[in-house]
């Protein structure tokens, strides 16, 4: 009997141990993963989809200060659009992030409203005449504690081309990309409140052409995407608090005006 108690102590002990080194392995992990509900899908002053969409993000931390990560961003609509189409995206990305800094290469496909007779819709087609793949870097810098205003920077590399970013000669071969560039300032007008307020202005650009991505045709450089977005966390039980934004933005140059409601659900 004492032998019996005795390694059922010694079992409990080491199953407290193993939990302990679970606990601490799940809080230092590499891998993590978040999930997002929106009522619509705003980029960069561009409306994706006006569709409620769940996104989720997946990524892995190649170094144990989890400044360089690999990961992969999906998204997909609750519902078809006026077209019957339905928004599904699937994207790549490397980034590395010191906490002001950012930069990273991003790979992003977007399934819906592929022309095939301009870009196929095969996943794995990089051709540069007709892929729907664009290659996307993105940088940002945010300045300090005491002046934090974020510029960020990105620059649409390849691809693209039932995004219109891809130019063709007459006969149908590749000419060249656009290059579509996008510029936004943001600034927190109130921060560590209980509701948090940014406010943002975004242009749009195009290195290699007289039109870009998030812009109309008429104008080469223009204002695209100026907005505030308010922020709050709500306390749901002693462990669990859903972070939630409310967003406004405007695009000028497109003349349209969209609010979303979004929640990481965790």
């Amino acid at each position: 009997m004492k032998k019996i108690l005795i390694s059922c102590l010694v079992f409990l002990g080491m199953g407290n141990l193993f939990a302990q080194e679970i606990t601490e392995l799940n809080e230092d992990s590499r891998l993590d993963f978040s999930v997002n509900i929106q009522n619509n899908h705003l980029w960069r002053g561009l409306i994706i989809t006006d569709k409620p969409v769940v996104m989720g993000n997946l990524s892995y931390a190649l170094d144990k200060d989890k400044k360089w990560k690999l990961g992969v961003w999906g998204a997909s609509s609750l519902a078809d659009d006026k077209d019957g189409t339905h928004y599904k995206e699937i994207n790549y990305y490397i980034q590395y992030s010191n906490g002001r800094f950012y930069i990273g290469l991003w790979d992003l496909f977007n399934s819906r409203n592929i022309n095939t007779e301009v870009a196929s819709e095969d996943i794995f087609h990089y051709s540069n005449r007709r892929t729907a793949h664009i290659i996307d870097l993105r940088t940002n810098y945010t300045f300090g504690p005491s002046f934090p205003l974020n510029i960020e920077a990105d620059i649409l590399l390849y691809g693209g081309a039932n995004a219109g970013e891809v130019v063709l000669e007459p006969d149908g071969t590749y000419k060249k990309n656009k290059y579509s560039t996008y510029l936004q300032a943001s600034y927190p007008v109130i921060k560590d409140k209980k509701v948090n307020l940014d406010a943002f202005v975004g242009a749009g650009f195009a290195l290699n052409d007289n039109n870009f991505l998030y812009g109309n045709e008429k104008n080469s450089f223009d204002i695209v995407n100026v907005g505030l977005k308010a922020s709050k966390s709500i306390k749901i039980t002693d462990h669990y608090n859903l972070p939630v934004h409310m967003m406004v933005m405007w695009n000028p140059s497109n003349k349209f005006a969209r609010i979303q409601l979004a929640a990481t659900v965790f």
